[in-house]
Order: C-alpha cells, then structure tokens, then sequence
C-alpha cells in the first residue's frame, strides 16, 4: 500500500531526472505536478537524497523486467529496436547516470543497471553483427558502443530511424573489419 502511494511521485521524479537531470528534481514542482502538498513529499521521503535512492531503486527495478523483455527479442531489427523504442524514459534515465557519473551512486547505478540488459542482449547481438564466432570481441564492442550510444542518444533522436541506422553502422564496421583483415592477410 505504501509503496502505492510513493509511486506517482517516483514515476513523475523519474521521468523528469530522465529528460532534465538530478538538478531538475525540485519538491515544490513535483508536489504541483502529483497534485500533493510539499509536506505529502516530506512524510513519504524525509528529503531529496532518500527520494533520489528511491528513484535509482527504481531504475534497477526496471532495468531487471528490461533484461527480461530483452531475453525475448529475436532480432536487431526491429526487435530490439521496438523494446527500446518502448522504454525511452528508462534508457534517458541511464543517459543521465551516465553524464552524471562522477557521483559515485550514480556511476554504481549506471553500472549495476547494464550489467543484466547486456547479457540478456549479447546473443542477439552477436549474431546481429555477425561475430558469433568471436563472442568476447563482440562483448567487448558492446561495452564501447554503449558507451558510445549514451554520447549520441538524445530524446529528440530516440526513434526507430536513427537507432536502425545506428545499428546498421555498426554490422557495416564490422563487416568492412572482417573484409579488410581477410584481405590484408590477417585472418
């Protein structure tokens, strides 16, 4: 029941740490946008600090019910794509970890939240790009074209266009890496 009541304010203070940042939670707006007074917020967080673990208990909640949803998926394209496509709010969210991770709860979060979407996504990735035969290389892309992805990604480009076009760069280096060592006698 408790955690009923808490949820409006969780799912409102995630979004907008999502699209704004960990600046942009203020009390009073969240209290305006719930439709609650700014003591409501105080009874079930004490202060921003507890409502910022809450949030990030959040995200590694989701992050969780992702890597399931990713286990499913088949494909790249459009698979993978339309899961993603279905979960902006929490990939933003990781965006923002991701840029604020000189705090060190939020580095630990970011990370902790990767760890169960990458596995559950390495074996569709694999053979998306065409490296199931080299699964440690194929890790090790993952890892850099996440990094990568958080550089770029945006709420304005989060769609099936770019990601699709994304994608495809990647299976493109990788194939034109595969071409280029076989013909200069690397492979």
């Amino acid at each position: 029941m408790k955690t009923e009541v808490k949820l409006p304010w969780i799912e409102l203070g995630y979004t907008i740490f999502a699209n704004e940042g960990p600046s942009a939670i203020k009390i009073e707006q969240l209290a305006r946008k719930v439709g609650k007074s700014k003591s409501s917020f105080y009874h079930h967080f004490a202060d921003t600090s507890v409502f910022l673990e809450e949030l990030l208990k959040y995200h590694l909640k989701q992050s969780q019910k992702i890597s399931i949803l990713a286990k499913a998926c088949q494909t790249i394209t459009p698979d993978f794509i339309h899961l993603l496509l279905q979960i902006k709010t929490d990939i933003l969210f990781n965006r923002q970890l991701r840029v604020h991770r000189d705090n060190p709860v939020f580095k630990e979060c970011f990370l902790s939240a990767n760890i169960p979407v990458e596995n559950a996504f390495l074996q569709i990735w694999t053979a998306g790009i065409g490296l199931e035969s080299n699964v440690k290389f194929a890790k090790m892309l993952l890892q850099l074209t996440i990094e990568n992805f958080y550089l770029q990604i945006t709420a304005a480009n989060l769609n099936e266009e770019w990601l699709t076009h994304y994608f495809n760069e990647i299976k493109t280096m990788v194939a034109y890496s595969d071409k280029k060592q076989k013909i200069d006698g690397f492979v």
